[in-house]
């Protein structure tokens, strides 16, 4: 977690961090540090929470809350999230340590809750892969092989013995994806996306034929991840739990598959990295079912489930900024990026038989 500093991050800070009520309720809690000044500093804002650098002395902490505009039901996924991460102690996941949560909205305009800092960084940072990844491609295929491992530990977790009973609905889960998103968009469905109908009534005909319910993700992919400085590749820890579910995680693999460029694409151009040197699909597939115990064989299934999906969630971003219901302005690039997915999902429905 690496704070991005800019100045006028600081109102942006105040206004969601009330620094006396965050640090009656550090004390509340038993965390240390009290007695300390409380500085709090804005790391990212990402596209839909807010996440803040909690500084008390020698200690440090990571915060993270709802938007100024509190969207209906982020209180609720706020608890989710912190839920998740106290049930992740003590496995193999990399993750922030829950330390403390708050569920009254009124304490500071939004349910939150506290975690351990992470020391390390974000592909999502800015200014291309950090050294040696830049220039050492053989430490950057590990990044991947990195990025695989985090989901492919997290499909082995048992859920039940973790005390995560209820916080998905496991039965059913295939059934339910296309009715439950297409109702989702209907909500605030605005314009016409071309492919998202074929890539639908494709779904609905191609469930897998095998599934084991497990934790997965949601929105899983470089940006939602941290990694160790320096080489060898090290995944630090998975973050951004808000979409995390008890459901099927090889649709983890389908949301880091449906957007990797193979060594016969441009490599450079269509993503947030570089994937020059980065491993082929093939070969990502191939790790995540060696170290996951899962079978790959339906892969496609996933990856059009994981446009699909994608270009229903953005669109509802998207929408949210059009409407004027949202302060975000990286939810406008959504925009074209949301008829990129479908139009990809029905591509590949296309030309796919399972």
């Amino acid at each position: 977690m690496s704070p991005e500093a800019p100045a006028a991050d600081e109102a942006r800070t105040q206004g969601l961090v009330d620094l006396d009520r965050l640090a009656a309720f550090l004390d509340e809690q038993g965390l240390p540090g009290a007695g300390e000044s409380l500085e709090a500093t804005f790391i990212t804002g990402g596209a839909s929470n807010e996440l803040f650098d909690l500084r008390r002395g020698e200690h440090r902490m990571a915060l993270r809350r709802p938007p100024r505009i509190v969207p209906e039901g982020r209180n609720e996924t706020m608890l989710r999230e912190y839920r998740l991460l106290a049930a992740l102690a003590d496995t193999g996941v990399p993750h922030a340590r829950a330390l403390a949560v708050c569920d009254d909205p009124d304490v500071m305009g939004g349910c939150f809750y506290v975690m351990e800092y992470v020391d390390g960084w974000s592909p999502m940072g800015g200014g291309g892969w950090p050294a040696p990844f830049e220039s050492d491609l053989d430490a950057r295929r590990g990044l991947a092989f990195q990025l695989v491992d985090g989901i492919a530990t997290l499909a082995t977790v048992d859920w039940r013995a973790k005390g995560l009973e209820g916080f998905g609905r496991p039965d059913g889960f295939h059934e339910r994806q296309v009715d439950r998103w297409m109702s989702h968009l209907s909500a605030v469905q605005f314009r016409d996306i071309p492919g998202l109908d074929a890539a639908a009534q494709w779904l609905r005909a191609h469930r897998p034929r095998h599934y084991e319910p497990g934790i997965m993700h949601g929105d899983y992919q470089f940006a939602n991840v941290m990694f160790r400085h320096g080489a060898p590749a090290r995944l630090a820890a998975i973050v951004d739990w808000e979409m995390a579910t008890v459901g099927d995680p090889l649709l983890d693999l389908g949301w880091v598959i449906q957007g990797w460029l193979d060594a016969d694409e441009d490599r450079t151009a269509g993503s947030y990295v570089d994937y020059t040197g980065m491993p082929s699909r093939a070969e990502l597939l191939e790790y995540y079912a060696r170290t996951s115990g899962r079978s790959v064989d339906e892969i496609d299934y996933y990856v059009i489930l994981a446009r699909f999906k994608l270009a229903v969630v953005l669109e509802a971003g998207y929408a949210r900024v059009v409407q004027g219901r949202a302060d975000n302005p990286k939810m406008e690039a959504f925009g074209d990026v949301v008829l990129s997915l479908a139009e990809r999902a029905a591509e590949l429905a296309g030309t796919t038989t399972l």
